[in-house]
């Protein structure tokens, strides 16, 4: 291990397993605990023997103790000896609800609808707030009913409209305000789950329910993108924790983290990683009690995990294994989270604010499912944001901005600001015939097109992994112009089409049919790709797909490789930049230079300045550029 922070863990190692009572330099770590776990908490040896294990693998700063699930609801004397046992081991301690009928059934709600539902939602905050001062909901305050309740009072409604306007009465009228007439110190914290897209078709209202609330939570589990039902992309842990930051600035209270479908240690820490790269709260939480405590298994040990990664195999190995090899008694996944956190905090401290290219989606729309996620895999840092941001130089836009209906203005007086919009293909669709031709003669077909070979510029062309299926833009020649191309046998269509217009430029991306053919583009159109985007930023990234990029505004940027193998990267640096520093090794890292002719007949001169590094298997390295 040749980094900063392995070199924290042996010193932590060489003094005991257990641990972690000290706490980390930049980040607190909190632990949920379910209804069920809660309940179990009445017997205190049961509790002490949780606690005992949980706190010898990871540090706890805090814990949430759930009152409510499945219409289990915990009593009070527990409450209250589980609050003291925490409190004298200077913990502090937090409500939750889950507010769930069923969760084994499809996750079964209480339908905000019905009377005898009301009651029991109102009767479930009520109870918390007597035993806690903040109380956080958990996921679940959405609403999937239809029952004939629901169904009468819809109308002629539709769901989505229905819902968003229940669940913002029944968050004032149901959460908050009986929860202050018993507790009016209490602050109540809605925490939203990853699905962000269709938030607004089960009634969460990202537009007024932060209002209500004192603060929001994030929950950024993206577990595995293969195995899941979500299919959620790593990226999203980071873009999240970003996008909920800017619907609510400076109430962001955490990121969520759980277990469920990490194959591997690296993809649990992953999403640890990434939710602390966005540098939008002060804590991260654990879900749950019970997770923390599944025993470590082999099989989820990463078939790369003899080379050297981020994730610390040798720590993990040397404080919860036996002489002889085998997983010793008290080894959890607490030890995993543990080791997570005592690597990335090494380096948290160093992250200056978050910069990326501004998405604008405005509330409730629909459009481009994740889309942004699959941007941020192939090496663009994203950022999204709710309203239009006009103070920046280049600005995405996907088909979620459509549901602007002052969208084509905004873009028109954009660009002839001299900025560069960036449109998506499907944006392009949904635009056509409302005006987007004035800017440009740029259409979307509506036929495909099936490519494998690529080119950027004047570049060679280069063959993808496999042929993938892309819309056809076309474009009036000498109009418009294409920066980046896909060809299959004699034909061609842009992936990155440039039009000027005035003092700037409109430029259109093609989006594949499957968002994940992204990642099939060779690493020469990627880098074209991204040089075009992210201009406005101090670097840009080159390298193969499923490599993102984190840009900070003091200089530092961080390359992650979510690859199941090394990759070789470059990052082109601002042309001033005199040096780099490897802030794991804290070594001076030397800047390369490219030399080319800016002009015919003239000498070369150096156009570009560029870091090459190589980057382990779901790893990350971190460079300060000064």
């Amino acid at each position: 291990m040749n980094s900063a922070a392995r070199v924290l863990v042996a010193l932590l190692l060489s003094v005991a397993f257990a641990a972690p009572s000290f706490g980390y330099e930049n980040f607190e770590v909190a632990v949920y605990c379910r209804a069920y776990e809660v309940k179990e908490m009445s017997d205190p040896a049961w509790l002490e023997a949780r606690w005992k294990e949980l706190s010898s693998q990871v540090h706890v700063d805090k814990i949430y103790l759930e009152t409510h699930r499945d219409l289990l609801i915990v009593d009070d004397a527990t409450l209250n000896a589980a609050k003291a046992f925490f409190a004298k081991r200077g913990v502090k301690t937090a409500g939750g609800i889950t507010y769930t009928i069923d969760e084994s059934n499809r996750f079964e709600t209480f339908s905000y609808a019905d009377p005898e539902h009301r009651a029991k939602v109102r009767e479930i905050i009520e109870h918390t707030a007597r035993h806690f001062d903040e109380i956080v909901l958990d996921d679940f305050f959405f609403t999937s009913a239809k029952s004939e309740h629901d169904v009468k009072a819809k109308g002629a409604r539709s769901w989505t409209e229905y819902r968003l306007q229940l669940m913002t009465d029944a968050a004032r009228d149901l959460i908050v305000e009986p929860a202050k007439k018993v507790n009016p110190r209490v602050k109540v914290i809605i925490k939203y789950p990853n699905w962000y897209e269709h938030f607004q078709a089960l009634g969460f209202d990202l537009e007024r329910g932060p209002s209500i609330f004192a603060g929001i939570y994030t929950g950024t589990e993206t577990r595995d993108a293969v195995l899941s039902n979500q299919h959620l992309q790593p990226y999203l842990s980071y873009s999240i924790m970003r996008y909920f930051s800017n619907i609510a600035p400076g109430r962001n209270g955490g990121g969520w983290v759980d277990t469920g479908g990490a194959r591997y240690y690296d993809r649990y820490a992953e999403q640890l990683w990434l939710t602390l790269f966005a540098k939008a709260a002060p804590e991260i939480t654990l879900f749950d009690i019970r997770q923390m405590h599944y025993p470590l298994d082999d099989r989820h040990r990463a078939p790369w995990q003899d080379r050297p990664t981020s994730f610390d195999y040798e720590a993990l190995h040397a404080s919860t294994k036996t002489s002889d090899g085998e997983f010793g008694p008290g080894s959890s996944y607490a030890r995993v989270a543990g080791i997570s956190f005592e690597v990335i905090d090494a380096v948290i401290g160093a992250l200056g604010k978050p910069r990326g290219l501004q998405s604008y989606r405005p509330f409730h729309s629909v459009g481009e499912d994740f889309l942004e996620t699959y941007l941020g895999m192939i090496g663009i840092p994203i950022e999204m944001v709710t309203s239009f941001p006009t103070g920046e130089s280049h600005v995405l836009l996907t088909a979620h901005a459509a549901h602007d209906a002052n969208i084509i203005d905004k873009i028109e007086a954009h660009v002839r600001a001299g900025n560069h919009v960036i449109i998506t293909s499907g944006l392009l669709k949904a635009l056509q015939g409302r005006g987007i031709e004035r800017i440009a003669e740029i259409e979307h077909t509506g036929r495909v097109a099936l490519v494998k070979t690529f080119k950027a510029g004047r570049a060679q062309v280069e063959q993808g992994a496999k042929p993938i299926l892309i819309p056809q833009i076309g474009y009036r020649t000498n109009d418009s112009w294409e920066l980046v191309s896909a060809i299959d046998g004699d034909n061609g269509w842009p992936l990155l089409h440039d039009a000027d217009y005035s003092k700037g430029q409109l430029q259109v991306l093609t989006i594949p049919e499957n968002f994940a053919d992204l990642y099939e583009y060779p690493p020469s159109a990627l880098n074209a790709i991204r040089s075009h985007l992210t201009a406005h930023l101090p670097v840009q990234l080159e390298a193969p797909s499923k490599v993102s990029l984190f840009v900070y505004d003091n200089g530092v940027f961080i390359a992650h490789n979510f690859r199941d193998e090394a990759v070789q990267a470059q990052v082109v640096v601002d042309m001033d930049s005199r040096r780099a520093t490897d802030l794991l090794t804290n070594r001076t890292v030397r800047l390369g230079e490219r030399r080319g002719n800016k002009a015919p007949n003239e000498p070369p001169v150096v156009v570009a300045k560029h870091i090459a590094f190589e980057v382990p298997p779901h790893s990350f390295r971190v460079f300060k550029v000064e």
